[in-house]
């Protein structure tokens, strides 16, 4: 047996959102990543913002798609992460399950399910946007008891940090055999992060970063 609701919003995105909310009242539990959407309508504005019709989708899942997970007790923080992530993945137009860890300064906060390429983006440039949002309103929210919020989609964070660290060693390793600077490829700020600290005590080279965003770029300099 199959549940199935319509929605519309004024995007596809918020249609969806509206759509998982009535899925969610009529399955409590329900697991997001089980959900099928069908855009009947992208919907479209009128000429100079002179009329509108609205974008329209059907979502579809079984009635006995629920979450695996079993229920834990979150903080206020975790569960206004939670929630305030939900809504910006849902935004984006991508449907997945989120799940939340939490430690004395980080709040994790992972995305499961079909098609996340559109959220983790070029180069994690779209989920880095994301996590950087999440930061910037829970941080305006709670300025006195602040968390680190990171936002993860597949693991990607993890697989992405073993290649850019791999690439900065042999950067590196290149660098003090060719006895000249190494400039690597264009990179957000979280991953010229990551590059800086696998290669701080990498002994024989130093690390800047230059150029200007969103070309911004490491550069490995063999130290004399």
């Amino acid at each position: 047996m199959e549940l199935q609701v319509e929605a519309t919003g004024e995007t596809v995105g918020e249609a969806k959102w509206a759509a998982l909310r009535e899925l969610e009242k009529r399955q409590p539990g329900l697991d997001k990543a089980a959900v099928r959407f069908q855009v009947v309508t992208e919907g479209e504005r009128g000429l100079l913002g002179v009329g509108f019709a609205p974008a329209k989708v059907i979502a579809t899942v079984s009635a006995d798609a629920t979450s695996e997970a079993e229920p834990v007790d979150e903080s206020e923080l975790a569960a206004e992460a939670r929630e305030l992530v939900t809504r910006i993945v849902d935004g984006v137009g991508v449907t997945a399950r989120i799940d939340v860890e939490e430690s004395d300064d980080v709040i994790t906060v992972s995305c499961d399910g079909a098609d996340l390429g559109m959220l983790i983006g070029r180069h994690g440039q779209t989920i880095d946007a994301v996590q950087y949002l999440a930061n910037a309103v829970m941080w305006r929210r709670h300025p006195d008891d602040r968390k680190e919020v990171v936002v993860d989609a597949a693991g990607y964070r993890d697989r992405r940090r073993a290649t850019l660290e791999t690439l900065a060693v042999r950067s590196a390793e290149r660098a003090l055999s060719d006895h000249e600077a190494v400039d690597l490829e264009p990179m957000t700020a979280i991953e010229r992060k990551v590059v800086h600290l696998r290669l701080k005590e990498f002994e024989g080279v130093e690390t800047t970063s230059e150029g200007t965003e969103p070309n911004r770029y490491v550069v490995v300099h063999p130290v004399a």
